[in-house]
């Protein structure tokens, strides 16, 4: 017997960060003013993380080319790695991304790489909670409520077990 599932994902869209939250404005400015200091000499594509941790502080993140690709680092993993560094007793609970190309901001949001998904997931399985994903575009803000709205299929430490 064959049995057909489907999933349904759910996100906000909104025209401009006045329409959201404070915390969630804070964290869109950071975003998108930490991703002009990316390291993009290849790509030209600056992008900006800013994580938000349970204690309020913002840890923020760039990505960073390398001429030997891939070996460079997307801008989700180093803030999720320096929050993971510095505040490792704190719980990741929003981050906003916010990418430059051609020396402004892009149009439509973009969203994190499957590497990055995958981090993301660890985070929130390793945290116990979701984090909200905050994507800022010149034409329009998404707002997802956790990582199971972008990677329903999540690769996570159940899948090892027996």
């Amino acid at each position: 017997m064959i049995l057909k599932k489907s999933f349904t994902i759910s996100y906000s869209e909104f025209n401009a960060p006045h329409e959201l939250e404070a915390f969630e404005q804070k964290l869109i400015e950071a975003a998108t003013n930490v991703a002009q200091n990316a390291y993009a000499p290849y790509s030209a594509f600056k992008v900006g993380a800013a994580l938000q941790l349970s204690n309020g502080v913002i840890v923020k993140g760039v990505n960073v080319e390398n001429a030997a690709f891939p070996s460079g680092v997307c801008a989700e993993q180093s803030a999720i790695s320096a929050a993971v560094s510095n505040y490792p007793s704190e719980k990741p609970i929003a981050l906003a991304v916010a990418a430059y190309t051609n020396g402004d901001l892009t149009y439509e949001p973009v969203t994190p790489c499957g590497n990055c998904r995958q981090v993301i997931a660890e985070e929130e399985t390793k945290n116990g909670n979701e984090i909200k994903i905050i994507l800022c575009g010149k034409n329009k803000i998404i707002v997802v409520e956790g990582l199971k709205n972008l990677l329903p299929f999540q690769f996570n430490k159940t899948n090892m077990e027996s």
